[in-house]
C-alpha cells in the first residue's frame, strides 16, 4: 500500500482592488472612444453638437410645409444635393413628399387659415407640375 497524504490545493488569493481598477481604465477608455467617434462624425457632417435653440425657427403649419417641398424641390432637381452639391432627379422621392404634403392638406381640411390653405394649395400645384414636366423629360 502507497502512504497516500491528502492533496494540498493551491490557494487563491483574489485582490478584489486591481479588478476595480482595470474596469474603471476599461470604461475610461470606452467613454473615450465614445466621445471621439461622436465629435469625429459630427465633423464629417459638418455638424456642431451644440445647437444654439434661437437658431431653430419656431414649429408651425408654414415651416411644415416649406421643410416638405423643399426636399420634393430637392428630388426634382431644383435644389442641389445638400451633401453631394448635385442635382439629381429621384422621381420616387419627389413624388413621395408631394404625396406627404397632399396628406397634409387632405387631413388639414376646414382647420387652416386662409394664408395656410393657400400657401398649401399653390404649394402642391406648382410641385405637381413641374413633377410632370420632369417625368415627361425623362420617360
Amino acid at each position: 500500500m502507497t502512504n497516500e497524504s491528502p492533496e494540498e490545493k493551491p490557494e487563491l488569493v483574489v485582490d478584489s482592488d486591481w479588478k476595480s481598477q482595470v474596469e474603471a481604465e476599461n470604461a475610461a477608455i470606452d467613454e473615450k472612444n465614445r466621445s471621439e467617434k461622436n465629435s469625429s462624425a459630427a465633423e464629417e457632417e459638418g455638424q456642431s453638437q451644440d445647437i444654439d435653440p434661437s437658431q431653430i425657427p419656431p414649429p408651425s403649419f408654414t415651416l411644415l410645409v416649406t421643410m416638405f417641398s423643399t426636399q420634393a424641390m430637392s428630388a426634382l432637381g431644383l435644389i442641389p444635393h445638400p451633401i453631394t452639391g448635385k442635382r439629381e432627379i429621384q422621381l420616387a422621392l419627389a413624388k413621395h413628399y408631394i404625396d406627404l404634403l397632399g396628406v397634409i392638406d387632405e387631413k388639414s381640411k376646414g382647420n387652416l387659415d386662409d394664408n395656410e390653405d393657400k400657401l398649401i394649395e399653390t404649394t402642391l400645384h406648382e410641385l405637381r407640375m413641374i413633377y410632370v414636366q420632369q417625368s415627361s423629360t425623362i420617360a
